[in-house]
């Protein structure tokens, strides 16, 4: 008499965990890929990794030519006067109102263009510091009462027609604005070193080196 022995049928459940447990194997036999964004810090493999001038910007740039040193300010060639024309003068304008200087000043360096006046330079002269004192009634100190500030602008004409001066001095005495004078006079070079502020302690060093 033979025995056979069945065996029981194999249930869902078993074969699902079966499935599982080769699933998590292989999953340990290779290797797991992290982002680095989520890795910590220790972890991170692109620091290792070269970068090839990432976030660098410089080296698109065109290069820039060294700066040129400024030379210093050369006195021009003073011209001489014809029998028909003047040589070179100036136009001064001065004043308190720095706002109606600099206004008057610009008026008379468009109307040269229109006219078709040469304007061989135009520049401002240093400010100029007057104050006011004033003496008490009982006593002899005296205090300041008042500062004022002198502007100066200069616009400098050259080769102008003799028969066009009195024309433009008539146009600018006319529009010519209250608290700011005007005043035309040949240019020398006492003027063009008037240009320049004045420096006593510099000149004081200099004074000991000379002797």
């Amino acid at each position: 008499m033979s025995i056979i022995m069945c065996c029981p049928p194999v249930s869902k459940v078993t074969r699902q965990a079966f499935v599982l447990q080769r699933a998590l194997a292989s999953c340990r036999a290779t290797p797991s890929l992290q982002h680095p964004a989520c890795a910590s810090v220790n972890e991170r493999q692109y620091r290792t990794m070269p970068t090839h001038g990432i976030g660098r910007w410089r080296h698109l740039l065109p290069k820039e030519a060294p700066k040129k040193k400024k030379d210093k300010l050369q006195m021009k060639e003073i011209l001489a006067e014809t029998d028909t024309a003047y040589g070179s003068l100036n136009v001064t304008v001065s004043g308190y109102d720095m706002t109606l200087v600099e206004h008057y000043s610009q008026y008379i360096h468009n109307l040269c263009n229109r006219l078709g006046i040469k304007v061989a330079d135009s520049y401002i002269l240093p400010t100029k510091t007057t104050e006011v004192m004033l003496m008490q009634e009982q006593g002899t100190k005296m205090f300041v009462d008042a500062v004022l500030k002198t502007h100066e602008r200069v616009v400098q004409l050259s080769s102008l027609e003799a028969a066009a001066c009195p024309v433009l001095l008539d146009v600018l005495l006319q529009n010519q604005p209250e608290g700011v004078e005007l005043s035309v006079s040949e240019h020398t070079e006492a003027h063009f070193q008037a240009r320049f502020k004045g420096r006593p302690e510099l000149e004081g060093l200099i004074a000991q080196l000379t002797y």
